[in-house]
């Protein structure tokens, strides 16, 4: 049985096969990469369970066994597969400026004036800081540096995030 959105987050996903013998890659969603197997198995959107075995690094990747697959074919299916735990087990957010973020994802964007400019897609960190992207309600994809400066507000409880976009990007033509 799959869990509630609410009871779950996303800990990474599969970014595909690894080898003959069913290991997969995952991108970790976990400030410590494999942290993404530290909280017992994983569970996908159908509800299947998967316990993970941490075999290596690659590219950015955790090198991984996933219990039951056991070929390049079933491992490559997975491609895209997103990775849940429960809520419960990890740790409690102490600082008033940590969010997990995949609860994020969802989240009205506004300007500082209170203008809706989209909806939040994700949260990711390419090496240089997190970037916050989100889908504008011109239907472009934005990203913004993850800051205070540049996202002075996360409102989880309003479920809204403001953002202070630059002027030349706010003012260009669609």
């Amino acid at each position: 049985m799959a869990l509630n959105h609410e009871d779950r987050v996303c800990v990474g996903v599969i970014a595909g096969a690894h080898g003959v013998r069913g290991q997969v890659k995952i991108k970790s969603y976990t400030e410590v990469p494999e942290d993404v197997a530290a909280f017992g198995p994983v569970v996908d959107d159908a509800g299947n369970r998967y316990k993970i075995a941490i075999t290596g690094y690659a590219k950015g990747t955790v090198l991984t066994r996933l219990e039951g697959v056991t070929d390049r074919d079933r491992a490559q299916e997975m491609r895209g597969t997103k990775l849940y735990v429960n809520r419960d087990l990890l740790p409690k957010l102490i600082e008033n400026n940590e969010y997990y973020y995949s609860d994020l994802v969802g989240l009205t964007v506004e300007s500082p004036k209170g203008e809706v400019l989209g909806t939040v897609k994700g949260v990711f960190d390419f090496g240089a800081g997190d970037i916050l992207e989100f889908d504008s309600v011109g239907g472009q994809s934005e990203m913004v540096s993850f800051t205070e400066s540049s996202v002075p507000v996360v409102d989880l409880e309003g479920k809204r995030i403001v953002v202070d976009m630059p002027e030349v990007v706010l003012g260009r033509e669609d």
